[in-house]
């Protein structure tokens, strides 16, 4: 690495890294982990963006910022573009990690909006009144037909990819909006601190009560943010009253002296041996704070007589204070990636700082970049990083590649880094589903300024406008 280019260069080295892990069996896959002694198998989740080839697209519109695509990037993205449309027809997977939301985000990001419409269509097909099918979860621990509320495998997910697709202008994205929000209103919990939605509603639970995990990835902090959104990019008060409630359930849960706020990951706290709170994008204060944005996004003034910005700007006060990046004790901060660890929360301070200009937020997304330098495993003309399993006898995990858990997505970080420092707060950054409302619009790159199929790979399509670590799913 050179002293100018720090995080740039190594970011590219991260990324030949992933590119050289790059499969191709009916188009590209990518391995869920690399640098164990077997050959791996093809992941079952392949083309989503948690740990398959999709989420290459996100690394790509990133990389497209900072320099030109290669001939082999143009190669990978037409072949991305290929494989996520191909599979939409058959697809029963409406999940913003894995499913028909996730390929939303895939195909838009790619410039390919006519089969982002394809997949808004297929989930219109499998819409019912009470939601969408999901295969994951059943007996004995929910109920056949338990449908999810949550952001990243429920309701709230395909509310998310709904209006994304409908700032893109694909055709039914409102109809999908709608019907999702409405599936979210009637699944709602009317409770005396406000209003809930938990992870799975308790007609589908065997017993009354279960573990809940109220912050963004499966609870109600990221269904109210979808709601919240759904409020300002649908004109519907009624959405906003419910998002309002919403995080007035939320805060109740929390603590909130002193100048932070943070929100359980579990709840009753007891359920594991993990830390009560995490700092992180799925269960952590980073990713809870975008509900505060949402909120904003969507005029509301006031979660128990405090403004939105107000509780968005002590979760990251309590992020900062934390201690990570450090690894203060076994099972803390052992995560580098954007789902559970140093890269998801970055982008969060980066996010912040292009929005407000407090220097707070830079120098801390500079920190967390430097300590990823420092924790990268450099091989030649490779770079990855490995996480730690303090609970198991050999505490580092293998190498994991893709965009939630991999080094793809550190790689973005870096990139991204690196190029809000050359050009400071007005620099062009990628607006996503999950962070658009995020970011300024002086800062917001243009989706399909340029086209991204090419050649004939694929179809040429018009430009459009944790599972992870040690512990649970998101």
């Amino acid at each position: 690495m050179t002293a100018e280019a720090p995080y740039r260069d190594l970011a590219e080295s991260a990324w030949r890294w992933v590119l050289d892990q790059v499969r191709w069996q009916d188009g590209p896959w990518i391995p869920e982990e690399a640098g164990g002694a077997d050959v791996p198998d093809i992941p079952l989740e392949r083309d989503g963006i948690y740990v398959g080839v999709g989420g290459l697209a996100h690394v790509l519109t990133e990389i497209r910022l900072s320099r030109p695509w290669t001939a082999e990037e143009q190669t990978l993205a037409d072949a991305i573009v290929e494989r996520v449309s191909g599979g939409i027809a058959a697809s029963t997977d409406c999940t913003y990690f894995d499913g028909l939301v996730s390929g939303i985000g895939v195909l838009t990001a790619l410039g390919a909006t006519a089969p982002a419409g394809a997949a808004v269509g297929r989930l219109l097909e499998l819409a019912r009144p009470d939601g969408w099918p999901q295969t994951l979860l059943g007996p004995p621990t929910y109920l056949p037909g338990a449908r999810f509320n949550d952001l990243t495998l429920g309701a709230a997910g395909v509310l998310l990819g709904g209006l994304w697709a409908r700032r893109h202008g694909v055709e039914g994205a409102c109809e999908l909006s709608e019907h999702a929000a409405q599936v979210l209103l009637a699944e709602a919990e009317h409770l005396p601190t406000g209003t809930n939605w938990p992870f799975v509603a308790k007609r589908f639970r065997p017993e009354a009560e279960g573990t809940q995990m109220p912050n963004l990835s499966h609870g109600v902090a990221g269904v109210s943010a979808a709601v919240a959104l759904a409020a300002a990019e649908l004109d519907r008060p009624d959405l906003a009253a419910a998002a309002q409630s919403g995080a007035e359930h939320l805060v109740g849960l929390g603590v909130t002296d002193g100048r932070g706020f943070v929100v359980p990951r579990y709840i009753p706290s007891d359920a594991t041996d993990e830390d009560e709170f995490t700092f992180t994008w799925c269960h952590g204060a980073a990713g809870t704070s975008l509900l505060f944005l949402a909120l904003d996004q969507a005029g509301i003034e006031e979660v128990r007589g405090v403004p939105p910005l107000t509780w968005h700007q002590r979760s990251l006060h309590s992020v900062r204070t934390s201690g990570l990046p450090e690894r203060l004790h076994p099972g803390f901060w052992d995560n580098d990636g954007r789902c559970c660890g140093t890269a998801g929360v970055g982008d969060v301070f980066l996010d912040s700082w292009q929005r407000s200009g407090d220097q707070e937020d830079l120098d801390f997304a500079v920190r967390l970049a430097d300590a990823l330098v420092e924790r990268a495993f450099v091989d030649g003309p490779h770079a990855y990083w490995r996480f730690v399993e303090h609970r198991a006898p050999e505490p580092l995990l293998q190498p994991r590649v893709g965009w939630m858990q991999g080094a793809a997505g550190i790689a973005a970080y870096l990139f991204r880094t690196e190029r809000v420092l050359a050009d400071g707060s007005k620099a062009e950054s990628v607006p996503r589903m999950e962070t658009w409302f995020a970011l300024p619009p002086s800062a917001v790159a243009q989706a399909g300024a340029e086209p991204a199929v090419s050649g004939s790979a694929a179809p040429h399509f018009g430009g459009g406008q944790e599972r992870g670590g040690a512990g649970p799913v998101g």
